[in-house]
């Protein structure tokens, strides 16, 4: 998945829609649903080229959020597609609709926005190939209605006046000649009502001799189409509710006791001399109704005004209990939940963090360990060594042309320039880096075959770090797909070694004990491990995701890339470098590349074998480390 196409289609959507909460999806069809919230666009642009395919998802979210939106009648629709029931060409005549009533919305869309002109052009120019390749697989298959709607489109969206088509059959071509007085004043449409009633006459002169479509090109363009009562979906996003309850109070006015009095607006001609003030009423908008509303008015009291108070959600309080009250309840409950959205993403709503601490090492992951110190150690040593010469000709090495310090032996500058920078500085440089790393490594179940040779790159990672007492964390994370319910995900993070931890503890060995688990929630573990770093003082923070992919979890497949991307993102904005390094068990392919691209961007490794993580991961660290100097 593109996500920067991705994220660029969602705005569309919610800036032309007007409609903050309305979600972008790729889909079947291009449809937009005020129920569920969402705007679609159709899956058959998703493998084109990248200037086909900005056109045609653009095209599609400008057809329903500027023409469907604001343009189409829904009673008209409503009772088209009510009476199409009745008919025996049901799919054929929802298809039609759907193709005749977007190229009226085009021209509305193309007149409103003239800067959309070669967009829908590219549309159409795709749209006619697609097509002209299906006409010939209808007639292949004897697909009658099929073939006649393709034949329908191409007719409709011809550059010239009469095109031929010789591989049709004369059956259809018969019926599209018939059709073409109707078809031809598709362009002369100026309402929803002027499409549906050539759509009802097509309908109805082949009702009789054929049978219903067989593939289905298009799809309905509104979501939940009896459920609204407004003229167009757009009167629908601005309407106001009745009240929720329509029942009355049955209160004794004669036991009632209230006075009529006219409410005056207030000006010191008619001030009221002896302060007996009248309060205003609130107007509800839920409840029910009392012989309150309307002429009735509580007579004041004297300490009213001081009495004044509104309801809110607080913390616990000794005057009185609000413990028990249902609406503050469901208040508190709402704002954690959008507290939980804001800080872990939207997809991550019910992404639970879950800490597991390493235990002590056994004596067998202690002799592992060692091993893969000894099979490391050539990358080791050359690491250290660069950087300890890189250290040493900073150390050095003087700063010139200063305003301040030492005389240098070149006056010129006296001379030639404005300003007399000629001393220098030799300053003793300190040793210490200003910089703090994080590891975060996929232990879902993917990484199984890849984990050992992992550890590797872990152990390298580990050793330079410590010798060069440079604070770093490394966390395994992964969803436990077993414990996974409606409104609970957990999300295990694997504490192996802490920011917090002494370089002379033996943590080395727990790196071991990382182990293949289950599912992968990138965006969420980004961010967790993004607070910590933020908590951090020092002035260089980077953190290293290790995977194997795309990730995976539950109800997080379609927007997985995108939410790990906005945590990246979101990182980066803070100042902290994020780089994924992407591990192959072979040749790395175009989809993984792109998948990590879209993620990380130009910041990402791709390595084709584990086995060579090593090799990959000692650059990285190096380029990283003399940064931090």
């Amino acid at each position: 998945m593109d996500t920067k196409l991705f994220m660029q289609l969602q705005d569309l959507a919610t800036v032309l829609s007007g409609n903050p909460n309305l979600d972008f999806e790729y889909s079947y069809g291009s449809q937009i649903d005020l129920v569920d919230e969402r705007v679609t666009v159709s899956q058959i642009w998703r493998k084109l080229d990248q200037d086909t395919k900005e056109a045609g998802f653009k095209s599609d979210v400008l057809l329903r959020t500027i023409g469907t939106l604001h343009y189409s009648d829904i009673p008209t629709v409503q009772a088209y597609m009510e009476s199409i029931q009745e008919s025996d060409l049901p799919k054929f005549a929802t298809q039609l609709f759907a193709l005749l009533e977007d190229i009226r919305l085009e021209e509305i869309v193309k007149k409103t926005r003239p800067g959309t002109v070669a967009m829908f052009k590219k549309r159409r120019n795709y749209l006619r190939n697609y097509f002209d390749m299906q006409l010939a697989a209808n007639v292949t298959r004897s697909f009658a209605l099929d073939e006649l709607f393709c034949l329908i489109y191409l007719l409709i969206q011809a550059d010239s006046p009469d095109p031929n088509f010789p591989r049709a059959n004369e059956e259809q071509l018969s019926h599209l000649e018939q059709l073409k007085p109707l078809l031809y004043s598709v362009y002369e449409a100026r309402s929803t009502d002027a499409t549906v009633r050539i759509c009802e006459q097509i309908v109805f002169r082949l009702n009789r001799d054929y049978k219903d479509s067989i593939n289905e090109y298009f799809i309905f363009p509104i979501g939940h189409l009896e459920t609204y009562t407004k003229n167009t979906l757009f009167d629908e996003l601005t309407r106001t509710d009745e009240l929720v309850n329509d029942d009355e109070d049955e209160v004794d006015k004669e036991k009632s006791e209230y006075f009529d009095e006219t409410f005056s607006t207030w000006h010191r001609e008619n001030k009221n001399e002896n302060r007996k003030q009248n309060f205003l009423q609130f107007e509800l908008e839920q409840g029910s109704k009392t012989s309150m509303l309307g002429g009735g008015a509580r007579e004041t009291e004297d300490a009213d005004q001081a009495m004044a108070s509104i309801q809110g959600t607080s913390g616990e309080s000794k005057q009185e209990d609000y413990s028990k009250m249902e609406s503050v309840d469901k208040q508190a409950a709402k704002d954690q939940k959008q507290g939980s959205e804001s800080s872990y993403g939207e997809e991550n709503a019910d992404a639970v963090k879950l800490i597991k601490e390493a235990h002590a090492p056994s004596r067998e992951d202690e002799e592992l360990y060692r091993e893969y110190v000894a099979e490391i150690d050539l990358f080791h040593r050359k690491l250290a060594n660069t950087i300890k010469k890189t250290i040493e000709h900073k150390k050095t090495t003087p700063r010139k042309d200063l305003l301040a310090g030492r005389l240098s032996r070149n006056l010129l500058p006296l001379v030639l320039d404005d300003t007399s920078r000629v001393f220098y500085k030799k300053d003793q440089e300190s040793k210490e880096f200003d910089a703090v790393f994080t590891l975060l490594i996929d232990c879902s179940a993917s990484m199984v075959g890849k984990m050992e040779e992992t550890k590797k790159g872990i152990v390298l990672f580990h050793e330079v770090l410590k010798q060069l007492q440079i604070p770093h964390s490394i966390i395994g994370f992964w969803e436990d797909a077993n414990e996974v319910r409606e409104g609970y995900q957990p999300n295990y993070f694997h504490i192996i070694h802490a920011h917090t931890d002494s370089f002379y503890q033996n943590n080395g060995p727990k790196i071991m004990q990382l182990e293949p688990e289950e599912d992968n929630r990138d965006g969420f573990s980004i961010r967790v491990a993004l607070k910590d770093l933020e908590a951090r003082r020092e002035k260089n923070k980077f953190l290293l995701v290790f995977s194997d992919g795309e990730p995976a979890a539950a109800g997080y497949d379609q927007n997985g890339s995108v939410d790990t991307h906005l945590a990246v993102s979101e990182a980066r904005k803070k100042g902290i470098d994020v780089i994924g390094m992407f591990l192959s068990d072979g040749e790395i392919g175009e989809r993984e590349d792109a998948t990590m691209e879209n993620i990380y961007g130009r910041e990402r490794v791709m390595v084709p074998s584990v086995a060579e993580l090593p090799e990959h991961f000692a650059p990285l660290l190096k380029k990283l480390l003399l940064k931090a100097i």
